[in-house]
């Protein structure tokens, strides 16, 4: 843990890829968002091919919770994100076939207050209007024990795509139905981000650089 947060210095962003379920036939709902060019095809084909072995994961949006919180001058600023959708495949044997993907709809940003949530749509941050997007793709995992990895990737944020790196620790997995050949797993993903990297920099100098984002489950 001590050599990750070494690593991982600035911001922070959380990610639960929380309960996933896996199934034995392939998830054409789940990578039809990423097969329009978003996400490079041989990813979304290597991910299908996958699922046919029952080694891929889909977050379970009706279940999940997706969120951040901010520090500003009138205190901590939190919000949630309704729409999101994405999957993880788990190759023990391959771990270069281990791969994840997750989308948010910067649009389904929801806050406790309407004058805040305008401010966060707006162009000074999220600008909605022109970035709906918020997409994360791995690139590789890099185990330190069996169930705690560095996960590197590319985060899409704002229109600017950085190369973060995610402690990722997975908690526990469970059958669900035997029958479907389901399997139920809770992952959990940290990284730290500054938001001037992606473009999210006004108010600088009274709203805090660093920014939490959870998903959960």
């Amino acid at each position: 843990m001590k050599r990750i947060a070494n690593i991982l210095t600035r911001g922070m962003l959380v990610l639960v890829l929380g309960t996933m379920a896996a199934i034995a036939r392939a998830e054409t709902e789940l990578c039809e968002p990423f097969a329009d060019g978003t996400v490079d095809a041989s990813i979304v084909a290597r991910m299908l091919a996958l699922a046919e072995d029952g080694h891929l994961y889909r977050i379970q949006p009706a279940s999940s919770q997706v969120g951040f919180c901010v520090d500003s001058p009138v205190g901590r600023i939190e919000g949630h994100f309704k729409g999101f959708r994405g999957g993880l495949t788990l190759v023990p044997t391959a771990p270069n076939n281990q791969q994840a993907i997750v989308m948010l709809d910067t649009q389904s940003l929801e806050t406790d207050t309407p004058f805040i949530e305008a401010m966060l749509k707006g162009e000074q941050f999220f600008d909605v209007g022109h970035y709906p997007k918020m997409l994360f793709v791995s690139k590789r995992f890099r185990w330190v024990n069996d169930a705690e990895a560095v996960l590197i990737g590319d985060l899409t944020l704002r229109g600017v795509t950085r190369e973060v790196g995610f402690h990722v620790e997975l908690i526990g997995t469970g059958a669900v139905d035997a029958s479907q050949s389901e399997e139920r797993i809770l992952v959990k993903a940290t990284t730290l981000i500054s938001r001037a990297q992606f473009g999210l920099d006004a108010w600088s100098s009274t709203v805090n650089d660093d920014v939490s984002l959870c998903m959960s489950v």
